[in-house]
């Protein structure tokens, strides 16, 4: 039988496993072209602490092109809402 605490350290290595986007090999690409990961620029935009995620738990359900092989988290697409300079 699953016990709460089991069903809560799933869910927090799911969402750990959501925060690294694509993986740390696309991380680390985007970093080499100067560019920042979209949850790196969504920081620097947002106000500290204000965003709010949703649908982090996404997942295509495309089986053409191969897509059938290719599990990401959230689809790729980070969505969400939070405060701008307080606004």
């Amino acid at each position: 039988m699953t016990t709460s605490q089991d069903l809560l350290t799933k869910l927090e290595q799911k969402s750990q496993e959501a925060l690294k986007g694509g993986g740390a090999e696309r991380i680390q690409k985007q970093h080499k072209s100067g560019k920042l990961s979209a949850r790196e620029r969504i920081d620097k935009l947002m106000d500290p602490g204000t965003f709010v995620e949703l649908d982090r738990f996404k997942a295509h359900r495309c089986t053409d092109f191969g897509m059938a092989d290719q599990k990401v988290l959230g689809d790729s697409v980070v969505t969400g809402y939070g405060l701008v300079n307080g606004r």
